[in-house]
């Protein structure tokens, strides 16, 4: 355990440029492996969650060389039918995009891998995604729950995959890739279809390691059986869901401003800007033009002290901001007015259940922050945490913060989750007296600098 202690408030000035985007950097691993050539993955973020997708590849028998200083990775990729049967289970750690993207390639190979978890990741629901692979001819076998979820340890046997069309219940990135990572070893054309349109870094990588892919709307189809040709040099931009962090702070904080140089500025991920921009933030946006820019769009964000004020943030927002709603939750607490968060039940299930943890620990700093049921017409599914077996659910949860009392000092907890933890410090820093955070260590998940990066900017 390692406890921080902040004295607020505070003001940050400077310019910093963030670890590479976490969601982006295990796509080019998984990609960087599976193509033929080298791979040279420049800005690469070495946090515990990147560093196990980088090792079971290498337990996978990809050739992966590390060089932290020069923040560089190299792969030689195997292409799709080159990887080897491991000697022994792989460990994920608590990775889920590593867990849910690998069953997606795991199952077009011709060996069988047992796949374990740390404690956190074991207890996330795997159905989502294990059902459509099972469509497609894939053997997979979990543990489950007398309700019928399922649930690491996994154990996979790939098999010859046919092609589906697959009409997603629920929005998410990770189930869309896990499927498209499977269609490129599936004969034919496979679909797949989003209820609302979930993060793309998928489809931008794969299309840059030249797969026949295409996108429709929400609609992408990928054609199997076509080797991948690495994209060489790649750049991971700076990660936005690190960046929301030092965009709330600096817009909370009074005399404060920053620039977060070369960050994702991908369309499917920064509802988090949208959002602080319609709640009256001042923020400005240059996007860059380069030959890494081609891949995924990227830029530099200025923010300045501003004045907040409540806003909606709508259920078909939520999956272009999920991991960015605990820090949205404390730029809530200091905006005049009230806001309202829609259908966040998803919260419950991340490394930790993100809404009580948020709820808890602002509620002893303050703040009025309540969780209540909303009943709609329409289905929640891709926002539901209580669609455990991917079927359509017609209710869900929203949190509702009366803002513009402000915060003061407290004892809070990081309930073992990284986004937590850093969403308090920052709310410590903003807050009147004293915070205390009983353990800081579960922030090397995403973002090991992340404290570092800060005191160099608190003036």
């Amino acid at each position: 355990m390692s406890s921080f202690k902040i004295q607020g408030p505070c003001r940050i000035k400077g310019r910093i440029s963030l670890p590479g985007d976490k969601s982006i950097a295990h796509r080019f691993v998984f990609l960087g492996s599976i193509s033929r050539n080298l791979t040279v993955i420049k800005n690469f973020p070495f946090n515990d969650d990147c560093i196990s997708t980088a090792k079971v590849f290498k337990k996978l028998g990809a050739q992966i060389s590390y060089f932290p200083r020069e923040k560089l990775v190299k792969i030689l990729g195997k292409g799709l039918r080159g990887l080897k049967k491991p000697d022994s289970a792989i460990f994920v750690g608590e990775s889920g995009t590593t867990l849910r993207l690998l069953l997606g390639v795991l199952s077009g190979q011709s060996f069988k891998t047992r796949l374990i978890c740390a404690k956190s990741l074991s207890r996330r629901p795997m159905l989502r995604v294990t059902r459509p692979l099972r469509e497609m001819g894939a053997r997979i076998f979990c543990r489950k729950s007398p309700q019928g979820e399922e649930y690491p340890p996994i154990t996979i046997a790939g098999s010859n995959l046919k092609s589906i069309k697959y009409k997603m219940p629920i929005a998410s990135a990770q189930v869309k890739s896990a499927i498209l990572l499977a269609g490129l070893y599936a004969q034919g054309v496979t679909r797949v279809i989003e209820p609302v349109r979930s993060r793309d870094h998928t489809e931008r990588l794969l299309k840059a390691f030249r797969a026949d892919i295409k996108v429709l709307g929400r609609q992408v189809s990928i054609r199997g059986k076509k080797e991948l040709i690495s994209a060489g040099s790649v750049y991971v931009p700076g990660d936005i869901s690190s960046a929301a962090f030092f965009l709330v702070l600096a817009t909370i904080l009074i005399n404060s401003k920053i620039v977060l140089k070369n960050c994702s500025l991908n369309p499917t991920r920064a509802g988090v800007i949208e959002v602080l921009k319609r709640m009256g933030a001042d923020i400005k946006v240059t996007r860059h033009r380069s030959r890494f820019a081609r891949f995924e769009p990227m830029g530099d964000i200025e923010v300045r002290s501003s004045r907040l004020k409540g806003t909606i943030v709508k259920r078909s927002e939520i999956p272009s901001l999920i991991d960015e709603l605990p820090i949205l939750m404390v730029a809530a607490s200091f905006a005049q007015g009230k806001s309202r968060l829609e259908g966040v039940g998803e919260l419950r299930v991340k490394e930790t259940d993100r809404i009580k943890s948020m709820q808890e620990n602002l509620r002893k700093m303050g703040a009025d922050i309540q969780v209540t049921r909303s009943q709609s017409h329409y289905a929640q599914a891709y926002t539901d945490a209580s669609d455990s077996v991917g079927c359509k659910v017609t209710s869900g949860e929203d949190i509702v913060i009366q803002g513009g009392f402000g915060l003061k000092g407290a004892k809070v907890k990081s309930f073992g989750d990284h986004r937590t933890a850093m969403s308090m410090i920052v709310a410590g820093l903003a807050a009147r007296g004293i915070t205390t955070i009983d353990d800081t260590i579960c922030i090397s998940k995403s973002f090991p600098d992340f404290l570092k990066v800060l005191k160099s900017i608190i003036k």
